[in-house]
């Protein structure tokens, strides 16, 4: 069974944060739901990807799902229409849930991603250190310190401009390592997925209110991605967030994210179920 947690109560259709790669639920603050599911007035619902945190741990390297069913596992999160913030790969998750199952998506907030399917040519690759990042060793995942390092590295290595408390994430780190089942598991799986099922249908196929929100200083995925993805989906409006990189929005730039994804979510209304 997924893990997850919620935050805020009553009967409208909450809002489901997905995370990205290897990302626990802990990345999503609990402070930033809170304040969400305040603001936008429904609840929020946060969770573990299989692999990670409390969700079910497959043998390292050698995974028992495949990218759909990570898709897939966000419609058992709740049985109602759904609005959906994703950020990275929990964007594109987002994307093809949206493209598939139009009938149970409001509303999309996507973070910091790109193209689930069908980019145009040209959009810039990653910056140098992000590339280079790829090929470090793995550290010892089962060593509690050595794991921890590693995670807030790369933390530090995606960010921005926007400052961090160092110390912070590395308690982050720790506390991640204490709740996850597995974490040589969560930490290599993802990145070894299989797509499953094809994805019938591109960005372009989504009909539900969106808003694209992408940082400044992203890394991995230059702002020129967030740009042509808000321009290929009908209708979707392009945010951009000062500072941020490659990461779940940190703290000084909630205010804004918690504005455009409840913005979002009381826009959201089903979405057309037939295709042009």
């Amino acid at each position: 069974m997924i893990a997850k947690e919620t935050f805020g109560a009553g009967d409208a259709p909450p809002v489901v944060l997905i995370g990205g790669a290897a990302s626990s639920m802990d990345w999503w603050h609990p402070d930033f739901c809170t304040r969400l599911a305040g603001a936008a007035g429904r609840p929020v619902i946060r969770y573990d990807h299989r692999d990670t945190g409390r969700s079910p741990a497959s043998k390292p390297g050698e995974p028992d799902y495949t990218a759909a069913d990570l898709a897939d596992d966000v419609l058992t999160l709740d049985g109602g229409p759904l609005h959906l913030a994703g950020v990275s790969m929990g964007g594109a998750i987002a994307q093809r849930i949206a493209i598939e199952h139009p009938d149970r998506v409001l509303s999309l907030a996507l973070i910091a991603t790109t193209f689930a399917a069908g980019a145009p040519f040209g959009l810039p690759g990653p910056l140098p250190r992000i590339r280079d990042a790829f090929g470090l060793p793995a550290p010892d995942w089962y060593d509690r310190d050595a794991a921890a390092a590693r995670i807030a590295e790369d933390a530090a290595r995606f960010a921005g401009t926007v400052p961090a408390d160092p110390e912070t994430v590395r308690d982050l780190a720790r506390h991640i390592f204490d709740r996850t089942t597995d974490m040589a598991a969560a930490q290599t799986n993802h990145w070894i997925l299989a797509d499953g099922r094809p994805l019938d249908g591109t960005s372009a196929y989504i009909r539900c209110p969106t808003v694209v929100l992408h940082g400044s200083h992203d890394p991995l995925f230059p702002p020129e991605h967030g740009r042509a993805l808000a321009a290929a989906i009908p209708g979707a409006r392009y945010a951009e967030l000062p500072g941020m990189g490659h990461e779940v929005p940190p703290p000084p730039l909630w205010d804004q994210v918690i504005g455009e994804i409840s913005g979002i979510a009381a826009a959201g209304s089903a979405p057309r179920t037939t295709r042009p």
